[in-house]
This record gives structure tokens, sequence and C-alpha cells, in this order.
């Protein structure tokens, strides 16, 4: 089991909870949790008794966003950084690592998350708050931009206008205005709910699926988020669907819904999984 200074990591049941762990600063974010959370999708995507990840906060707060303990400096990283070499955006890095997942990942937003704490948020497969959750795209409104990869990632889940709107104006807004905008799934009534539902989400996935079928699911739908035609979609899904086809999840999935009892699908992520996008590799960061 992987040990973390600013994260707590713990599977059961076949559902790994992650918890951001700096409550006395709202689990604001920082270098160190960054680095840990890309540890954690690595630990979780090794684990075949991993089937779906829940990431929530400590104490009272999700994430408040970047630890402003630098003061004016804290987003200057050219300060910090030596040599002529474009700097990366941490909170970008970890949410491309998210974006990789071979498992799904649920977010229990369970208080506030304003900035890098909601973006963080977009690469993950489902989104739920606690009613009275503080959410912001602040950017505006602290001189900077959005950041975490999150100018893909927002359009594409809630429209360009809506998009636009919150991060121009850099307002909070309720987890009920996130809902009704198709930021979040659903607005549950205490912290201990939000990830109690998440919990439900999780062990549906876990109980009642392959766990290759859903890595390559997952890896699709994203995937073709970007695709300029739907027979891009068609030729990787026919791919898909030869590969599957031929496996012995599909025989045992078949055989077990014939037999009306519950599947128990052999094959395992860590195994690897079928190319269906040959020829494709992920952009360099230059």
């Amino acid at each position: 089991m992987p040990s973390f200074e600013e994260l707590l990591y713990e599977v059961s049941d076949g559902v790994l909870t992650v918890t951001l762990n700096r409550p006395d600063r709202l689990n604001a974010f920082t270098g160190t949790m960054a680095r840990e959370l890309i540890e954690a999708f690595d630990a979780a995507d090794a684990d075949d008794e991993v089937r779906a990840v829940i990431v929530t906060g400590a104490g009272r707060g999700f994430c408040a966003g970047a630890d402003l303990g630098g003061g004016g400096d804290t987003f200057n990283w050219r300060s910090r950084q030596e040599g002529d070499e474009t700097p990366r955006d941490t909170g970008g890095v970890v949410s491309l690592r998210i974006f990789r997942s071979l498992k799904p990942v649920i977010a229990a937003i369970n208080g506030p998350a304003v900035g890098v704490g909601i973006t963080m948020t977009l690469p993950m497969d489902l989104r739920l708050a606690v009613s009275g959750a503080k959410i912001g795209f602040v950017f505006t409104r602290r001189g900077i931009v959005p950041e975490a990869c999150s100018s893909w990632f927002l359009p594409r889940l809630v429209g360009i206008s809506q998009a636009m709107e919150w991060v121009a104006t850099g307002r909070v807004f309720s987890a009920e205005e996130a809902m009704q905008g198709g930021l979040v799934r659903s607005v549950h009534e205490s912290p201990e709910a939000v990830v109690e539902a998440a919990r439900s989400l999780a062990r549906e996935i876990a109980d009642n699926t392959a766990p290759v079928s859903v890595a390559l699911g997952r890896r699709l739908l994203w995937q073709m988020l970007g695709a300029s035609h739907p027979m891009e979609a068609h030729r990787a899904d026919s791919r898909a669907m030869f590969s599957r086809g031929q496996s012995g999840d599909a025989v045992e999935g078949v055989t077990a819904f014939l037999e009306k009892r519950p599947a128990e699908f052999p094959d395992r992520v860590s195994d690897g999984l079928p190319d269906v996008f040959p020829g494709w590799d992920e952009p360099e960061f230059s």
C-alpha cells in the first residue's frame, strides 16, 4: 500500500479512495500533492484489485485551490525555474495523468473546490457535490488564466457559452448552479452522502463489469472527443470489438448471462489493452 504525505490512499472492495489530506489548509494544492496524485494514479493503474477511483477531501473542503503561501509570487514559475525551458503548469501535469487513467474516476466534492481544486476534477469521469459547496474558476480574479488543461476539458463538458461565463466572470458559484450547468452529476445533502453516492457508483462498476472493457471504453470515449469525423470512432470501435469479441471476458460475459449468474471476468488491465488507435502517440510537450 503506497504511503503519502498529503494524501490518504485506501482500497476497499475494489474501490480506491484518494483523499486530499491538508484539512488545516482546506486541502490547498501544493507541488507535493501534485507529485503524490500522479504516484497514486500510477499505483491504481498497476493494481488489478482497484476497479474504480474516488477522489475526495479531508475535513470541510475538497480543495481550496493553489496554496497561496508564496504571496504575489505564487504563480511566477519563471522565478523558481532555471534555464529557458518552457515551464509546465503543475495542475496540467496532474490532469493529463488522470486523463490517462485506466480506471474510471469519480470526484466526491465534499466542500469548496476553487481554481485547481475544480480544474483537476475535469478529466475525472463523474463529479458529485455537496449542497453548499462553493465552486469557482477564479483565475481572472487573480490575474492569471485557466490551467490544468481546462481550456480543453471545460467547454467539452459544459459547452463554450457556459464555460466562458464561468471563466470570464471568475465568480464563485453554488453546487446547484454547477449541476444546472452540467458540470456536476448530482448534489447531496452532506459530505458523507456525497462520498456514499460516489461509492455506490464505484461499486456498481466493480461488481458488474469487465475491467479491460471499462478501461478501453473510457479511452475510446475521451479520445473521440477530439475526432474530426465519426468514421474515426467507427474504426476504433471496430478494432476494439474485434479484439474484445475474441477474449475470455466475452465468453464469460455471455455464459454468465445465459446461466443467470454473476460474471467472473478473467482478463486484467495490467496485462495491457488492445491498440485501437494504431499510429497515434500522445503529443509531447515542447
